[in-house]
């Protein structure tokens, strides 16, 4: 690989992209003129945001105003609305007290003004029930025949003056309003305000009856300052959410569209075939194409960011709680924008280079959106803080970093810059890799244009059925098992005894996990027993050497699972969701747990993962993505974060034991040895622990369970290890999906 062809592939393709006008316009043209418009735009708009004001009946109210005014004419009384123009978002109506309706309060005006809200006639109504003002006065009254000391009684007291105050309660007056409707939503806060502010009113008034100073309901008040307001921090936080979350947006939007046209675009003008026969190696066609895609990212993401900026300096900064953009966020959003350029100019360019079509790669925008967006997003929400567990997210812990910065935590920063640098680094990598595979495969490379006819399709699949399904159709089975998974889960809800946890969890295996992958088995392969890998193994070894390896590695995996939980602690709700679970297996018998928790998982979900699924991915031709994809797949089918993270660990080793013994059955045991020990672990107590004095020497209670001792550990993995090099020498059965994909990107290996 040599730089000078890189430089050359490099000033050939941004030369082609800026004889593009539409390149050019979305790029320079657009970011320049985007925000100056949307800020005018803002001022125009706002003329027509004006509040219009709340139709409002008032029931009931008979003398009210004989306390505090709660009335001035028709009209709330203006000393009760903070600000004077919000007097006018009330338009007031006082029913008046017909013949025939009963006495002010009745029930039958409660029932008109709940008509009259209902068929939207008025936003909302105010009812005052029947004997408001009576017991009002007759509360009064006992204040005044108390003395000031009886408010200071003796504790023995206190029963005795709360039940003669609650004989003497006051009723409630009652906002009527309609949650269907957003105008009534808006008028009953509105009214609530006011009633609140004539509540403390009417309070004042009663504590001077009784002898009190109105100060004694709030002796202080509550004063705040800012001390960012003099810094150059003064509403950083505001935008310390919204400049990480564009720069992300915007560089994967602008890697997007050049990825596609040096892609797709070049299938379609017959140019690429000329590039792939000059003397320039794949690898050096990639990076001059990374290159090109990176430098347009930057630009598009640069230019928005800058425009943003500026105009938000005009318009935003005039908002209370906003000011200028942070001088120094140029420095930390220009740091963070290489790396994210370059994760996104290589994951565009590999999935531009699977398009056949412009149109088709134009498609693939919506996926990568649904997969980025909500890894943008997640910092914005309340409670989320850079922490060690969200750094290692890819995207997420970019755009915390980056909001950590602008808000001037630099020593935070700096503790969490070197996981975030490494995890982007190490995606970079992998999408690097990924997108120089794309352009290894021929298949990919030159797949033709078609025309998608579903019912030719499923004639296909079914007449010309295949040995072992396409990683299409595994794709297809995972999603299905996740669809039903979810949908089961939410519908039944968890078991609350122990006849219904055998009932759900024999339905989830059976059903939702095993039952996809067999149907579809049945309809889209010939060979079962190679599709399900039901195969003798390379060696009946691998039996017991699965076993063992299942019990070497647990004391690692439980270190690990303790880790997780404490990168990502379990919300609340999720414990009390996971509650009764736990107390039906605790109460359980450990023979039926090993049945129905251990034996029947380890069976359903590997004819499912390292069954079907497996074998679909291994026809991409690399038998670790296909191990990667199917953990990926086995972890999301459990439910829970925690056990999703552990979930796929282990879905890794027990991929590669399948692959490399050829048969399903050491998958098996690992998978049964795997959950055999967690469910018996979770029968460990202190007791237990006194009772075998042997077990006492390899771990520890405690009062998060138990933990296995640091050499225990250790000896453990070394062993591990050395079972694994083990498989890695097996003779195990050749994968010919994995050959003859495999036979094209070494060629062209050796070649260069």
């Amino acid at each position: 690989m040599t730089f000078p062809n890189i430089k050359l592939i490099l000033a050939r393709e941004v030369r082609d992209q800026l004889r593009d006008r539409r390149t050019l316009f979305m790029i320079f043209v657009l970011p320049l003129l985007l925000y100056p418009l949307l800020g005018m735009g803002f001022f125009q708009v706002s003329q027509f945001m004006q509040e219009k004001p709340s139709r409002v009946i008032v029931v009931g109210a008979g003398e009210v105003d004989r306390f505090p005014r709660l009335f001035d004419g028709d009209e709330f009384a203006s000393e009760l609305f903070t600000f004077p123009d919000d007097q006018r978002l009330l338009d007031v109506t006082v029913a008046p007290n017909e013949p025939g309706a009963g006495e002010p309060g009745s029930l039958e005006m409660r029932e008109a003004a709940w008509r009259a809200v209902e068929s939207g006639r008025y936003d909302a109504a105010l009812y005052f029930p029947s004997d408001f003002t009576q017991r009002l006065d007759a509360f009064r009254e006992a204040l005044r025949g108390r003395q000031p000391v009886v408010l200071l009684c003796e504790e023995g007291d206190t029963a005795a003056l709360a039940a003669g105050e609650l004989s003497l309660a006051v009723p409630s007056p009652e906002i009527i309003h309609n949650t269907a409707s957003e105008k009534s939503d808006i008028a009953e806060m509105r009214l609530a305000r006011v009633l609140r502010r004539w509540s403390e009113r009417v309070g004042a008034d009663n504590l001077a009856i009784g002898g009190l100073p109105p100060s004694a309901a709030r002796p202080f008040a509550l004063e705040s300052a800012d001390v960012a307001y003099e810094t150059p921090h003064r509403g950083a936080a505001r935008w310390s959410k919204i400049l990480p979350m564009m720069l992300v947006l915007w560089a994967m939007t602008g890697a997007f569209y050049p990825a596609v046209d040096l892609c797709a675009g070049e299938k379609e003008r017959g140019t690429l075939e000329t590039l792939l026969c000059s003397p320039a190696l794949r690898t050096e066609i990639v990076l001059g194409k990374l290159l090109t895609i990176m430098l347009f990212s930057a630009a598009t993401a640069l230019l928005n960011l800058l425009s943003l900026g500026l105009t938000g300096a005009v318009v935003l900064s005039q908002i209370e709680g906003f000011g200028a953009p942070p001088v120094l966020a140029v420095f930390w959003l220009g740091a963070a924008l290489l790396p994210v350029a370059a994760l996104f100019s290589a994951l565009c360019l590999a999935l531009a280079a699977f398009a056949r079509s412009t149109k088709e790669g134009q498609y693939y925008l919506m996926p990568l959106m649904l997969v980025t967006m909500p890894l943008s997003v997640l910092p914005m929400a309340p409670g989320v803080e850079l922490t060690l567990g969200n750094a290692l997210i890819p995207i997420t812990g970019v755009v915390l970093l980056l909001r950590s910065a602008l808000e001037g935590h630099y020593w935070q920063t700096l503790q969490f810059a070197p996981p975030v640098i490494a995890v982007t680094f190490a995606c970079c990598l992998l999408a690097i890799r990924w997108a120089v595979e794309q352009f290894n495969t021929e298949e990919v490379l030159f797949r033709e244009s078609e025309r998608f006819d579903l019912a030719a399709w499923l004639r296909r699949l079914v007449r010309q059925r295949q040995p072992t399904p396409t990683a299409a159709a595994a794709v297809v089975c995972g999603v299905l098992i996740l669809l039903a998974r979810f949908f089961l889960g939410a519908a039944v809800g968890p078991p609350r005894d122990l006849a219904g946890l055998v009932r759900s969890v024999a339905v989830t295996q059976v059903v939702v996990i095993a039952g996809p992958a067999l149907l579809l088995a049945l309809l889209v392969t010939s060979d079962r027993a190679r599709t399900l890998l039901l195969r003798q193994p390379a060696t009946w070894w691998t039996m017991p050497a699965a076993a063992l390896l299942a019990l070497m590695l647990h004391p690692a995996m439980n270190i690990l699972q303790r880790v997780v939980v404490q990168l990502y602690p379990m919300s609340e709700s999720v414990k009390d969701a996971l509650g009764p679970v736990e107390r039906v297996i605790a109460d359980a018998p450990l023979g039926l747990l090993v049945l129905v928790i251990a034996l029947l998982p380890a069976v359903c979900e590997e004819l499912a993962f390292r069954g079907f699924m497996l074998s679909g991915f291994l026809r991409t031709g690399s038998k670790w993505r296909a191990i990667a994809c199917t953990a990926v797949f086995f972890g999301l089918a459990h439910g829970v974060l925690q056990q999703s993270l552990i979930a796929s660990l282990v879905g890794v080793v027990i991929g590669y034991i399948a692959v490399q013994s050829g048969s399903l059955l050491p998958a098996v045991v690992y998978h049964l040895m795997n959950n055999t020990l967690a469910v018996a672990g979770g029968r460990i107590t202190p007791e237990t622990l006194d009772r075998f004095p042997a077990l006492a020497a390899v771990l520890s209670g405690g009062p998060g369970g138990y933990v296995f001792h640091w050499q225990v550990v250790l000896a453990g993995g070394f062993a591990a290890v050395l079972l694994l090099g083990w498989f890695a020498r097996l003779c195990h059965p050749e994968w010919p999906e994995v050959e003859l994909s495999g036979a094209v990107p070494r060629r062209l290996a050796q070649e260069g």
